[in-house]
């Protein structure tokens, strides 16, 4: 997605995020239920596409191959770790242990600030579903703004 374009698309409330949501342009997000049901035997890993705003020939990557979305009542908590990736940073792992949060359930004001649901650990050092018109990378070798991201799940 481009963020810039839609720029409040993953502002959305906890019910919103816990069945998933999409729209025609292929903007798209699973649903906290069903990641939490399909990780917990730990059967996938974690991709990250992450396309640079700077030079959008450029293109990262980030993976994890442990990833486990807890359930509901844990808040959908994130269990992540076992990166690889050309990103010069591992930003998500910052957020390993972290309960999702959206504007309506959001314990530090993180998911309402930046207008996205999302796991945040001190706001965030990877803002793949942040609104205000872009996405995030901390630390990217081709620059922290964000032409587009996408998460994969993907088979172990």
């Amino acid at each position: 997605m481009d963020g810039s374009k839609i720029p409040n698309f993953f502002n959305r409330s906890w019910e919103e995020f816990k069945v998933g949501f999409n729209d025609t342009n292929g903007n798209y997000w699973l649903g906290n239920d069903l990641l939490s049901q399909l990780t917990v035997s730990g059967q996938y890993k974690l991709r990250f596409d992450l396309q640079s705003r700077s030079n959008t020939s450029i293109w990262y990557w980030a993976e994890y191959s442990t990833f486990r979305v807890l359930s509901e009542m844990d808040n959908y908590e994130l269990n992540v770790a076992e990166y690889s990736g050309n990103t010069g940073f591992d930003a998500l792992s910052l957020h390993n242990g972290s309960m999702f949060s959206t504007y309506d359930h959001d314990e530090y004001g993180c998911a309402a600030h930046w207008c996205g649901g999302f796991w945040y650990n001190n706001c965030f050092s990877c803002g793949v579903n942040v609104g205000r018109g872009f996405f995030l990378w901390v630390n990217l070798p081709g620059g922290e703004l964000l032409q587009s991201s996408r998460m994969w799940l993907q088979c172990k």
